[in-house]
């Protein structure tokens, strides 16, 4: 047989193993696939609270999906049980995943126990997007927050996760922060654990 060599050759698609190839989505892809996902849902609601939300959720199912692929590919089917674990997990391996590097910081909050940040200088989601005078508070950052709040929420973590925008000194964009607030029993879990 020409062309066989060292490759097994499988009958069904379902008997091929996941590839841990480069598969990437060309940038200029995405950028229109998700400003027509921004532009659809700008249609269906009111305000800006409501069109951020519905990005959430958009991103919520997409965090599920990513979670369940890299827990099969990378873990052996296994999660994250510890907090920093999972956070760790989040701000290298599926950041680095979706957007092809580790985010720039994972931070605690200082004033709350159950606060932490990830920034990122220059979020993808935000970077081709212009926002006008009368949507100024709009952050496309929440189907990013949504991604990690489907995450979490898969791996056992219950969070409440927002983008908001910090202003920096010197920069004319402002960089995001993802703000992720963790339920209660997922201190109580910790504490519990030592």
């Amino acid at each position: 047989m020409i062309g066989v060599g060292k490759m097994k050759q499988y009958s069904n698609v379902l008997d091929r193993p996941l590839s841990k190839g480069k598969q990437e989505v060309s940038l200029s892809a995405f950028a229109f696939l998700f400003s027509e996902l921004v532009q659809y849902n700008q249609t269906q609601v009111d305000n800006i609270a409501e069109l951020e939300r519905r990005l959430e959720d958009a991103g919520y199912a997409v965090g599920a999906r990513v979670l369940e692929l890299l827990c099969h590919r990378d873990k052996g089917n296994r999660r994250e049980t510890r907090l920093l674990g999972i956070l760790s997990f989040v701000h290298s391996t599926v950041w680095k995943v979706l957007f092809g590097k580790v985010a720039d910081s994972l931070e605690k909050g200082t004033e709350h126990e159950d606060e932490y940040m990830i920034s990122e200088k220059e979020l993808l989601v935000n970077r081709f997007i212009s926002i006008p005078k009368d949507m100024g508070t709009f952050n496309c950052g929440a189907f990013v927050a949504g991604i990690v709040r489907g995450v979490l929420d898969g791996a056992g973590f219950p969070a409440v996760v927002t983008a908001h925008f910090v202003p920096v000194e010197g920069q004319q964009r402002p960089r995001t922060t993802i703000l992720i607030k963790f339920a209660e029993e997922v201190l109580r879990r910790e504490a519990r654990l030592g």
